[in-house]
């Protein structure tokens, strides 16, 4: 017999195939539970947080769809861990009992199998971890523009949890098997886990498949059972992650495309619309340099002599005046009735915002999310960000203030108070903005008049030269002058958005591959332990296709309840965690009942391999 420490080894070695299953579905489940950790640390979300990224609504968003795929990935990947670990030491149940019945003593026999699990369990949770670090790092570059090293003191936590998961699992049918006699230990009812043994009936011809299949799965409940559980599970992460990805960064992104029209150029004298271009970039985690600039200084108010002269040009579609400001802005609180008695609905606090002033006519879009947009009567209204809503008008127990709602509250402006009409996701200053109308504006503040000009183009005419042509008639007027296009600092607020959801729809793919991994696993056992009636039916005449039709009708019936199952939980578990009026379009569900049909349609092509490498193999063979 070889050494203590070279059996085991060999042993693995033997048996690549399966080793390598239970190695890369390890791996891929502390890979995918590391990199969500790390990704959301970036975004500071999760078990961070941090502030330059996003708005504050958007994070919420993100954190509640992290928080739930977050725990579907880690239970899926402790099923998935347990159910391979499990099945990897059950099929060696048999050589348990041969190596007993060779005189070897319990110990020696446990000791072995002990080190083969400590070798399969190292190696997966390693690998897990250096392939969710370069993950994580790949991603950063891609994502974030740049290479650094994430949170990772998390790696020891993550290593440490799957270690003892697949142990604590892999060490259970080792335990049991020692307990066993050689004779027991060899008994297909303990390498199988079959709980019906007994004679069975003489098989109808018309329904071979049908009756071969169905009595496999019920002679092996526990198996048949534990891998309906984990697919089911998969099927609900992939139903969460695929439909609620797909329609939340649809909403999202409408969203932010609501607060500026993507094809829009500013003009504003120098300084000016740099630092709105900084502000809007800030969503993307830019640190674009920000100038100290007196922004209602009546040097930079614009004359309406150069929209006059720019609204007629054939390439514009609207010239919207603008007034940009950073201003102090304080709550105004109302009273409300509250459970029968008067109440304070807010307080008093305040905060430096972004204030633009926006004619309400020239808005490109409703971008309003919750109430309505501002009036075109000159009202004085107001729509203010999410982070401003979420912070400055939000119940705060510090402060004594247990009813806080914007929309019936109030903003103090300069001397003017502004009625809170509409909340909006304002992508510009990391959601931190306030838009009103900018006469009021510019009445409640010292300054002389607008200060920006946003121009929207018209989209079928050449963006470069239209830009030129409004450049040269700008500067005709005043030199001082400048245009800037906005496109790119949006285009980019927009792919890293797109960006960001991709890659949150992208974990769980891992977790989809370790399923397939587990099913095939699953089946190579299903078939092993039909070996001897395989054998007899082909022996009588039965054609190879019969091995693959069998396990057809096995994979089809455990997927199919699977993805039932997996799908209506899936769909509850959507709906709870969507924001509200999501955007759901023909086209949106199409997508995601495509991506759905295809995780299932290519599951049950990989189950089938087994079944495929065993119909090529002669009747001998087979038997042997």
């Amino acid at each position: 017999m070889s050494s203590g420490a070279g059996f085991p080894i060999n042993d693995l070695i033997r048996r690549r195939l399966q080793t390598s299953l239970v190695i890369v579905t390890l791996t891929l489940g502390v890979a995918a539970t590391l990199f969500l950790i790390l990704f959301s640390s970036r975004l500071g979300l999760g078990l961070t947080s941090s502030t330059g990224i996003f708005t504050l609504g958007l994070t919420s968003v993100f954190n509640q769809f992290i928080l739930f795929i977050g725990l579907l990935v880690f239970l899926v990947g402790a099923i998935l861990t347990s159910f391979i670990v499990m099945l990897m030491m059950a099929q060696r149940t048999r050589d348990f009992g041969l190596i007993k019945a060779a005189g070897c003593p319990n110990s020696l026999v446990g000791g072995y199998f002990m080190t083969e699990l400590l070798t399969v369990t190292t190696v997966g949770c390693l690998l897990g971890t250096v392939i969710g670090f370069i993950a994580d790092l790949a991603v950063s570059t891609v994502v974030f523009g740049g290479l650094s090293l994430g949170a990772w003191w998390y790696a020891p936590l993550v290593f440490i949890l799957f270690f003892v998961l697949a142990l604590f699992f892999g060490l259970q049918p080792i335990f049991k098997a020692a307990k066993l006699t050689a004779a027991e230990a060899l008994s297909p009812a303990s390498y199988y886990g079959l709980v019906v043994t007994g004679k069975q009936k003489a098989l109808s011809r018309s329904a071979l498949t049908i009756r071969v299949a169905s009595r496999s799965m019920v002679r092996r409940i526990s198996p048949v059972a534990r891998i309906v559980v984990l697919l089911s599970v998969v099927f609900v992460l992939l139903t969460v992650s695929v439909a609620g990805g797909i329609i939340a960064k649809d909403t999202t992104t409408s969203w932010v495309e609501g607060t500026q029209n993507s094809n829009t150029v500013a003009i504003a004298y120098s300084g000016i619309a740099d630092n709105y271009e900084a502000l809007l970039a800030k969503f993307s985690g830019s640190s674009k340099d920000i100038s100290d600039l007196n922004l209602s200084d009546p040097r930079f108010a614009i004359s309406g002599a150069v929209s006059s002269k720019i609204e007629p040009l054939s390439c514009v579609v609207s010239v919207d005046s603008r007034l940009v400001l950073v201003q102090n802005v304080r709550e105004v609180r109302s009273w409300t009735v509250y459970e029968g008695k008067e109440a304070w609905v807010g307080g008093q606090r305040d905060a430096e915002i972004l204030v633009v002033g926006m004619n309400p006519a020239e808005m490109a879009t409703d971008f309003v999310g919750k109430g309505r947009s501002l009036n075109q009567n000159g009202a004085m209204e107001a729509v203010i960000g999410d982070s401003v809503s979420l912070t400055m008008y939000s119940p705060d127990r510090n402060q004594q203030i247990n009813l806080s709602d914007p929309l019936v509250e109030g903003m103090q402006i300069g001397s003017g108070e502004f009625d809170i009409v509409g909340l909006c996701v304002g992508s510009i200053n990391n959601g931190y903005v306030a838009y009103v109308p900018v006469e009021g504006l510019i009445n409640v503040t010292s300054a002389a008049g607008p200060n920006m000009l946003a121009v929207a183009l018209n989209d079928s005419v050449d963006r470069i030269t239209a830009i030129e042509e409004i450049r040269s008639t700008v500067q005709s007027i005043d030199p001082n002058l400048e245009v800037t296009d906005l496109q790119p600092a949006i285009a980019a607020n927009k792919a890293f958005l797109g960006d960001t959801w991709q890659t949150v729809m992208f974990i769980p793919l891992l977790s989809l591959v370790s399923a397939a991994i587990c099913i095939v696993s699953y089946m190579m056992l299903s078939i092993d332990e039909q070996r001897q009636e395989f054998t007899v039916l082909r022996a009588v005449g039965a054609k190879p296709k019969i091995i693959v039709n069998i396990a057809a009708f096995e994979s089809g019936i455990l997927l199919l309840s699977s993805f039932g199952v997996g799908i209506s939980f899936g769909v509850i578990i959507t709906l709870m965690i969507l924001m509200a009026n999501p955007i759901v379009t023909a086209a949106t569900v199409a997508s995601i009942a495509a991506w759905l049909v295809s995780a299932l349609i290519i599951m049950f092509v990989l189950s089938l391999y087994p079944a495929f490498k065993l119909s090529k193999t002669g009747i001998l063979q087979i038997g042997s």
